[in-house]
C-alpha cells in the first residue's frame, strides 16, 4: 500500500474555514488561522487572520479583529480589519468600526463610529 503526502500545493483545500455552526453558541476566545464563517452566536472576542463572515442569523457578541469583514447577521462589538468591511442587506451593528474601506447596503442598520485609517 502507498501513501502519499499531502502538500500545500495538492491536497489542501482553498475553501478551509472555521465555521460556527447555526444553534451552536461559544462563550470565549476564537483564535483561527483561517476564514471564520458565524452561523452560530459567539460571545468573547474573535480574532482571525484571514476572512470573517457573520451570516444572517449569526450573533456576535464580541470584538472581532480579521481581514475582510462581511456582516449579514447581528454584531455588538468593535470591529478591527486589515483590509473591509461590508454591512450588508440586514446587518445590525452596534460598535466602532477601524477599516481601510467599508461599505453599508441599503437596509443594514449600523451605531457607532468608523475610523477609516489612510
Amino acid at each position: 500500500m502507498r501513501t502519499r503526502e499531502l502538500t500545500t500545493e495538492e491536497g489542501e483545500d482553498p475553501r478551509a474555514s472555521t465555521v460556527i455552526g447555526a444553534g451552536i453558541t461559544i462563550e470565549g476566545e476564537v483564535t483561527s488561522d483561517e476564514d471564520v464563517i458565524v452561523q452560530g452566536t459567539l460571545r468573547g472576542k474573535l480574532i482571525a487572520k484571514d476572512a470573517v463572515s457573520v451570516e444572517q442569523g449569526g450573533a456576535v457578541e464580541a470584538d472581532i479583529t480579521g481581514g475582510p469583514v462581511a456582516i449579514a447577521g447581528t454584531v455588538t462589538g468593535d470591529i478591527t480589519s486589515s483590509d473591509r468591511v461590508d454591512l450588508q442587506n440586514g446587518a445590525k451593528v452596534i460598535g466602532n468600526v477601524k477599516a481601510t474601506r467599508i461599505t453599508i447596503a441599503d437596509g443594514a442598520q449600523f451605531k457607532g463610529n468608523v475610523d477609516m485609517d489612510v
